[in-house]
C-alpha cells in the first residue's frame, strides 16, 4: 500500500509466501447456493468463525457496509486461539458444523485443514485479481487459491526509539555490524540496547525469524531445499547466521538484566519510555503501543533486521490471516459477493477508519491513510522497491513447534547458536515426518 497521493506499490513481496492455516470453503458452484443478497431480495445471513483475539472493529465496519449495500448480514462466532482453537476448527470441519466463512492463519497450517475438501476454490474468481500474488501463494495448495487477506500485512524487524537515536546521534543501521555498533553506544550511555522479553517465550524467536530476507538473499532456494530435507539450518551458513545473531546479543550483554523475567507488555513500556532503545518484534505490536502509549507513537520507528551487506538490505514480511469460504456453505454466491467487496479499496478505507493498520495491505494498488503510524511509513520504501521477502513459515509447511524454547536457550546462553540450530533441525524433522512430507 502506499500513502494517498503517493505512488502505488507495484509489488509487495517478491518471493513466494506461505504461513499458518485458515478456514473456509471451497469449489465454485455446488448447486446449493441461496440468494446472493441483492437489495430487494430476501436477506442472507452469513456466519463467520473468528478466534477471540481477532480485532473486530475494522472488520465490522466492512460487514456493516456489506449489509447496507447487498442485504447480506454477518454473524460472528468466536473460538479460542492456539492449539485449542485449531482443534475446534478441525472438528467442526470434520463434522460438517462449520460456519459459512472462517478466519484462520495463512501459510504452513493451511495444508493440515485439507482445503481441497473443505474450502471453496477461489482461483478463478474475478475479485482475486485484486489480491497480491505473494498472498495468494500463502493460501494455495496444489495450485488452488482458497483465501482472501483478512487484514494488513506486518513485518518482523526492529522497533526503535527515535529520541534515543537523536540523543546519541545514531543512524538507522543497514548492516548487522552497524546495529551492533549502535548497541554498544547505547549500552555505554547506560540504557538497555535491546529489550528482551523472554518471560513470553514467543518473543525470543524474532531475531531468528526476522532474518529470513537475509537468508534468501544468500540462498534463494533454501525454503525448497529445507522442506525437501536437502538442507539443514545448522549446515547452511546463512541460516545458521540467524541463530548466531541472537547469540551475539547475549554475549555482548545488550539485553536488559531481567530479560528472562520481563514480559511482552513490559517490553513495550520500556521501548515507549526510551529506557530500552531497540525491540526485535513484529509490527502488529504497534496497535498495542498506540493503545497504551499514544503520546509516544511519534517516537517509535522501525527498520528491517540488517544482514552483513548494506547492498542486500530488505524486509521480512508476515502475511495476514485469511478468510476462507466453507465449500459446503448454503450461501456460496452471497459469500463470494461478500469477499469481492472485502478486497476493495472502499473496504480498506472503512477498515482503516476504525483501525490503524500495522503495515500495508496485500491488495494491489491499495492506499493507506496519511495518518498511519510512523513505523508503518518506515516500511513503505521496502514494499515499493520490492525489497521484501516472506518469513520462512510462509515459504515452507515445516515449522518445528519448539522453536521458541530453543531460541530462549540460545538467547540466554544455555545453548550455542550451533547447538540451537541442531536442536531445531531435529524439531523440524519430527514435524516433517508427522506431516508426511516427501524426503523425510
Amino acid at each position: 500500500m502506499v500513502l494517498k497521493n503517493r505512488k502505488k506499490i507495484l509489488s509487495l513481496v517478491t518471493s513466494v509466501a506461505l504461513f499458518s492455516g485458515i478456514l473456509a470453503g471451497c469449489s465454485g458452484n455446488e448447486g446449493n447456493e441461496k440468494s446472493t443478497g441483492n437489495e430487494g431480495e430476501e436477506a442472507v445471513t452469513l456466519t463467520m468463525l473468528v478466534d477471540n483475539q481477532t480485532q473486530l472493529e475494522g472488520i465490522e465496519a466492512i460487514t456493516d457496509a456489506i449489509e447496507e449495500k447487498y442485504n447480506i448480514k454477518t454473524e460472528f462466532e468466536t473460538r479460542p486461539g492456539g492449539s485449542e482453537g485449531d482443534n475446534i476448527v478441525k472438528t467442526r470441519l470434520a463434522t460438517g458444523d462449520m460456519t459459512d466463512l472462517v478466519w484462520y492463519n495463512s501459510g504452513s497450517l493451511l495444508g493440515a485443514l485439507n482445503p481441497e475438501q473443505n474450502f471453496a476454490d477461489l482461483t478463478n474468481e474475478p475479485f482475486m485479481e485484486n489480491v497480491m500474488d505473494n498472498f495468494k501463494e500463502a493460501v494455495s495448495v496444489n495450485g488452488k487459491v482458497f483465501g482472501i487477506p483478512g487484514n494488513a500485512t506486518n513485518a518482523g524487524g526492529w522497533l526503535y526509539n527515535k529520541k534515543v537515536y537523536e540523543e546519541l546521534g545514531l543512524s538507522v543501521p543497514k548492516t548487522w555490524d552497524e546495529l551492533m555498533a549502535n548497541n554498544e553506544k547505547i549500552k555505554e550511555a547506560g540504557k538497555t540496547a535491546v529489550v528482551g522479553t523472554f518471560k513470553d517465550a514467543w518473543t525470543s524467536q524474532l531475531v531468528v525469524l526476522a532474518d529470513n530476507y537475509n537468508v534468501l538473499a544468500e540462498n534463494p532456494n533454501f525454503p525448497e531445499e529445507f522442506t525437501s530435507n536437502k538442507a539443514k539450518i545448522a549446515d547452511t551458513p546463512a541460516a545458521l547466521r540467524s541463530f548466531e545473531k541472537l547469540e551475539e546479543l547475549h554475549e555482548n550483554g545488550y539485553f536488559n538484566e531481567d530479560y528472562l523475567a520481563t514480559t511482552y507488555d513490559a517490553g513495550l513500556k520500556m521501548l515507549a519510555e526510551g529506557t530500552g532503545a531497540h525491540y526485535p518484534m513484529l509490527t502488529f505490536s504497534l496497535s498495542a503501543l498506540a493503545a497504551n502509549y499514544p503520546d509516544q507513537m511519534n517516537d517509535i520507528g522501525f527498520f528491517p533486521q540488517p544482514g552483513d551487506s548494506a547492498d542486500k538490505n530488505g524486509l521480512t514480511v508476515w502475511m495476514p490471516g485469511a478468510v476462507y469460504l466453507n465449500k459446503n456453505s448454503e450461501n456460496i454466491d452471497a459469500a463470494k459477493k461478500w469477499m469481492e467487496f472485502y478486497v476493495s479499496q472502499e473496504a480498506i478505507d472503512l477498515y482503516s477508519s476504525k483501525v490503524s493498520p500495522d503495515g500495508p495491505f496485500a491488495i494491489k494498488g491499495a492506499e493507506l491513510p496519511e495518518d498511519v503510524y510512523g513505523a508503518v511509513k518506515d516500511m513503505l520504501p521496502y514494499y515499493e522497491s520490492g525489497n521484501t521477502a516472506p518469513a520462512l513459515e510462509f515459504l515452507s509447511p515445516v515449522k518445528g513447534p519448539n522453536l521458541q524454547q530453543i531460541t530462549q536457550q540460545v538467547g540466554s546462553g544455555i545453548s550455542s547458536a550451533k547447538e540451537g540450530a541442531e536442536l531445531y533441525d531435529k524439531d523440524v524433522e519430527k514435524q516433517a515426518k508427522q506431516l508426511g512430507i516427501e524426503g523425510w
